[in-house]
């Protein structure tokens, strides 16, 4: 047996050639949209639900996430329990989200068991009863999480921070309280279920190893004209970002601060999405990041911290998050802005950028390992009206892009004095925050 020596680093190789697996796509009788990658190599499959029925369409707090989470909690013909009982005996697992565009359903199940299981799903999401004592207990559970979250300065922050961007009315900065929590009622969900949970505003993916008969499966459990209500229509929300930059939230007995800073910028259609990407990375999108190297490794002041540029179907955002100790929260703005500053006047080392690049390089591999992960990628983009080009051209963007280049768009697009700031923390920390 031969002897690695640890000693001597592994050769690293360049990543040249890609070839991304495209879907195959059909339509069921009632024009819902399949999206199927037929690459598995266990008899396993994920069939998943998209719905416009993020919290973008409803009309009051809570109701989206409570509709979506609420499916599994029992149908016409099942209990809550009689439901969990059939997934697991059939070793099925069903997750459901909600965001802030979307809400999802999810049913991971063994080829074997497609038959049984997927009549399952379909009664899940067609015929959803939302029980009423079923409801009390999830929205009272729902009440005790929030009252938690809200003793937690990064909680307070995250949620806090978006309404600077949007406005507090808008469904990308609108935050939840505990009072909207008792105001909806299940007649809410119900009728939120009605009017989006349906034909007419449904994909399915479909990814892992495809049995033959999946496709007249899914014809027989979600195709037909019964489950078809109308057209989609979009719906508008103003943007209305605060009037001050910056601004300080109160959190008594705080020992840390939160701080969060950052700005509404785009989404993945926007031209310069991808460079921003890879400059988010420098700055702050991975362990070794400048952040990172500043804050955490040469000063001490935090555990972490990290920057994103976040996507949104109608928009996106950026933003810097850390959380630091009471005593170095000045210092630790000032350091994050002089980071900001260097990367606007100073171009990057080519030693420095090709870490970046070998760890985005990475990332997207890991990314794209195996059927689920290769839907998820295809789902990201498809959501923003885009196709497998989009991954192509970011790969292209990753490894040519220059230091000259993202030293321009940092100086075109963060700048830290048109940055929203929020600090959450100690209230004896205001006078000296300069707000």
């Amino acid at each position: 047996m031969q002897t690695i020596n640890r000693k001597i680093e592994p050769k690293g190789q360049s990543i040249e050639n890609w070839n991304l697996k495209e879907p195959d796509i059909y339509y069921l009788s009632n024009g819902i949209k399949v999206v199927e990658f037929d690459a598995g190599t266990q008899e396993l499959v994920r069939i998943e639900l998209i719905f416009r029925a993020g919290s973008w369409f409803q009309a009051n707090n809570f109701v989206a996430l409570a509709t979506n989470m609420m499916l599994r909690e029992g149908s016409k013909h099942n209990s809550s329990a009689r439901i969990s009982d059939q997934l697991d005996f059939y070793g099925a697992h069903l997750e459901t989200t909600a965001e802030k565009d979307n809400a999802y359903v999810s049913l991971y199940t063994l080829n074997k068991h497609l038959q049984n299981t997927l009549p399952l799903l379909m009664e899940i999401v067609k015929e959803a009863a939302f029980p009423e004592q079923e409801f009390l207990t999830f929205s009272g559970k729902q009440r005790q999480m929030l009252e938690v979250n809200l003793q937690k300065v990064n909680y307070i922050a995250r949620t806090r921070f978006n309404s600077l961007l949007f406005g507090k009315s808008h469904p990308y900065g609108n935050y939840m309280i505990t009072e909207d929590i008792d105001k909806i009622q299940v007649s809410h969900l119900r009728d939120f279920h009605s009017s989006h949970y349906h034909a007419s505003n449904c994909i399915i993916m479909v990814a892992g190893k495809i049995d033959p008969e999946l496709k007249n499966s899914l014809e027989r459990s979600f195709g037909g004209d019964s489950w078809v209500k109308g057209e989609y229509r979009e719906i508008v929300h103003e943007v209305k970002t605060a009037e001050k930059r910056t601004h300080f939230h109160p959190k008594p007995d705080a020992v840390q601060s939160a701080i969060r800073m950052g700005l509404p910028l785009f989404n993945r259609s926007h031209p310069d999405y991808q460079g921003i990407m890879v400059l988010n990375t420098l700055l702050g999108g991975y362990f070794g990041s400048r952040l990172m190297n500043n804050l955490r490794e040469d000063k001490g002041y935090t555990y972490g911290i990290g920057s994103a540029a976040i996507p949104l179907k109608h928009g996106g955002y950026f933003f810097i998050s850390c959380e630091v100790g009471s005593d170095v929260t000045v210092d630790a703005i000032a350091q994050i802005r002089l980071e900001l500053l260097r990367l606007a006047e100073e171009r990057a080392g080519e030693k420095e950028l090709t870490l970046v690049r070998n760890y985005l390089l990475g990332s997207f591999l890991r990314g794209i390992d195996g059927p689920f992960a290769m839907a998820d990628v295809y789902r990201d983009v498809m959501e923003h009206g885009l196709d497998s080009s989009f991954h192509y051209s970011m790969l292209e963007t990753i490894q040519g892009i220059s230091s000259e280049s993202l030293r321009a768009l940092a100086e075109k697009y963060l700048n830290p004095d048109q940055m929203f700031r929020l600090v959450v923390g100690n209230p004896e920390l205001e006078a000296s925050l300069s707000i």
